[in-house]
C-alpha cells in the first residue's frame, strides 16, 4: 500500500495535474471506447516494492515507467521481436523472418499504444481524451497504410484495411460469441441492440460508398471514364465518411453517450485503472517513441511481405487479408474472448463493431485522402472478390446480431464463415498491382 501512494505520489511529481485525477477519473470512463477496455484486459499489475526502495528520484522515475510501460502488459513476451526484427532488417537475414518479426513486434506495441493514449486522456481532460482513445484505436492499421502508401503499393492498403475490418466481424466477434455461449450455457447471453445497430448501419453506409465505385465498371463506359469517374466519386465519398464518422463520435461521446454506456460499467472489474499511473510527459515521451517504432516495422512489413510472398507459396493477398489482422487485432481478440467468457457481450460488440466501425469510415478514406494528397489514385474499389467478402461479413454479422440474444452456434457460425473466405484467398493469386477486376483468377494454391 505504501509503494503504491509512492507511485501516485511521483505521477503527480511527473505529470503535475495529479490534484485532478480522481476528479477526471470518473468522467474519463465514459470517455473510454471498448477497444481501451479491450487492451486494459491484457495489462498486469506492476509490483513497485523493489522500486520504491531506489533512492535516487530520477532514477526511480524511469524504473517506475520502465516496469509501467514495458513490463505492465502480459504481451510483454514479445517485446523481444522488436531489436529482433531490427537486428535481421541491418544484417540482412532471410525476409521472411523480417516479417515475421516484425509482426511479432507489432502486437504488444498496438496494445501499449492503447494504453500510453489513455494515460495521456487522463492529464488532457475527458472531452480530449474520448476524441484520443476513439481516433488512436486503430493507429497501427493507419501507420501500415500510410507506409504502404508511400511504396504505391495500393492493393496491399485495400488487402489490410478489409482484412482488418472482415477479421473483427466475424474471427472476433465470433470467437467470443462461441467461447462466451460455451462458458454460459446454463444462462441466457443478451446485449444491448442499440450501439450494434449504430455500428451495423455505419458499416452499411462504408459498404454502399465501396459498391458504388465498384459499379462503375458495369455501366459501359470507356476504361478512362470508368477509371476517372471511380476516382472522384471514392474522393466524394471519403470527405462524407469522414464527416460522418466525426458525427457518429459526437453522437457516441456526447450526445447519446447513454447508449453506449453498458460498455463501460464495471471498469475496475474490466482491468482498468481509475487513475494514471505514469506522468504526463512520460507517456507523451513514450508514446511518440513507440509510434516511430510502429512506423519502424510498419516499413519493414510493407517491404518484406512479397518476399515473404514468395518465399511461403502464399499469395499476398492472403497473407495482407489473413495474417496481417491475426497479428494486428491479437488484442482486440483476446480481450473479446475474455469479456465473451465473462458474459459481458457489449464489451466484446463494442470491442469487433466498434474497431470495424472505425477502420471502415474512418482510416479507409483517411487513406484514400491521404493518397489524394500524394498525387496517388486510390479510390474505393477493393474489386470483385474482395467488396463481396466484406458486403457477405456485414450482412451475416447483421442477421446474427438481429434479436439481442446469443448462444455458441452463432458464434460457430461467424467463425465458419471466416474460414471459407480465409480458404478463398488462400487460393487466390492476383498480381501485385492488380486493379481490374476482369482480370481477376483462381488457381490452386499449390
Amino acid at each position: 500500500m505504501a509503494s503504491r501512494n509512492h507511485e501516485v505520489s511521483m505521477v503527480k511529481e511527473n505529470g503535475g495535474g495529479g490534484n485532478n485525477l480522481k476528479g477526471l477519473s470518473k468522467e474519463m470512463r465514459h470517455g473510454r471506447t471498448a477497444h481501451n477496455m479491450s487492451s486494459s484486459s491484457l495489462r498486469k499489475k506492476s509490483d513497485l516494492t523493489l522500486v520504491s526502495k531506489v533512492c535516487s528520484g530520477h532514477v526511480r522515475n524511469v524504473l517506475v515507467n520502465l516496469q509501467e510501460v514495458i513490463l505492465g502488459t502480459k504481451l510483454s513476451i514479445l517485446f523481444p521481436a522488436i531489436p529482433l526484427a531490427i537486428v535481421a532488417e541491418g544484417y540482412g537475414f532471410g525476409r521472411s523472418w523480417v516479417f515475421v518479426l516484425s509482426l511479432l513486434g507489432l502486437t504488444p506495441l498496438a496494445e501499449r499504444v492503447s494504453f500510453l493514449t489513455e494515460q495521456v486522456a487522463f492529464y488532457t481532460g475527458p472531452a480530449v481524451g474520448a476524441l484520443l482513445n476513439a481516433t488512436c484505436g486503430n493507429a497501427t492499421e493507419l501507420i501500415i497504410a500510410i507506409f504502404a502508401l508511400s511504396h504505391n503499393k495500393i492493393a496491399l492498403v485495400k488487402y489490410s484495411l478489409l482484412g482488418s475490418i472482415i477479421s473483427n466481424l466475424l474471427l472476433v466477434l465470433g470467437t467470443s460469441l462461441f467461447i462466451g455461449g460455451l462458458a454460459n450455457l446454463s444462462q441466457e447471453q443478451k446485449y444491448d441492440r442499440k450501439q450494434a445497430d449504430m455500428n451495423l448501419l455505419m458499416l452499411f453506409v462504408a459498404l454502399l460508398c465501396h459498391l458504388l465505385p465498384l459499379l462503375f465498371h458495369y455501366v459501359g463506359a470507356s476504361a478512362a471514364d470508368t477509371g476517372d469517374s471511380s476516382l472522384q466519386l471514392s474522393r466524394a465519398a471519403s470527405i462524407v465518411m469522414v464527416i460522418a464518422y466525426c458525427a457518429y463520435l459526437v453522437f457516441q461521446l456526447w450526445t447519446h453517450r447513454q447508449l453506449f454506456e453498458a460498455q463501460n460499467e464495471d471498469d475496475e472489474e474490466g482491468g482498468s485503472d481509475s487513475e494514471a499511473v505514469i506522468g504526463f510527459w512520460s507517456g507523451f515521451t513514450w508514446l511518440v517513441g513507440m509510434t516511430m517504432t510502429i512506423a519502424l516495422l510498419s516499413e519493414y512489413v510493407v517491404q518484406t511481405i512479397e518476399d515473404a510472398s514468395d518465399s511461403w507459396g502464399l499469395s499476398v493477398s492472403f497473407l495482407s487479408i489473413i495474417l496481417l489482422p491475426i497479428f494486428g487485432n491479437a488484442t482486440e481478440h483476446a480481450a473479446a474472448i475474455i469479456f465473451g467468457f465473462k458474459n459481458k457481450l457489449d464489451i466484446s460488440l463494442g470491442v469487433s463493431l466498434g474497431s470495424s466501425t472505425q477502420i471502415s469510415m474512418f482510416v479507409v478514406p483517411l487513406c484514400v485522402i491521404v493518397a489524394w494528397i500524394m498525387g496517388i489514385k486510390m479510390d474505393l474499389n477493393f474489386n470483385l472478390l474482395e467488396t463481396a467478402s466484406l458486403s457477405l461479413a456485414i450482412t451475416i454479422t447483421a442477421f446474427a446480431l438481429q434479436d439481442g440474444t446469443s448462444h455458441y452456434m452463432k458464434g460457430l457460425v461467424l467463425i465458419l464463415c471466416y474460414i471459407v473466405i480465409g480458404a478463398c484467398f488462400f487460393v487466390q493469386r492476383t498480381p501485385p498491382n492488380q486493379t481490374n477486376v476482369s482480370n481477376i483468377t483462381l488457381k490452386s494454391a499449390n
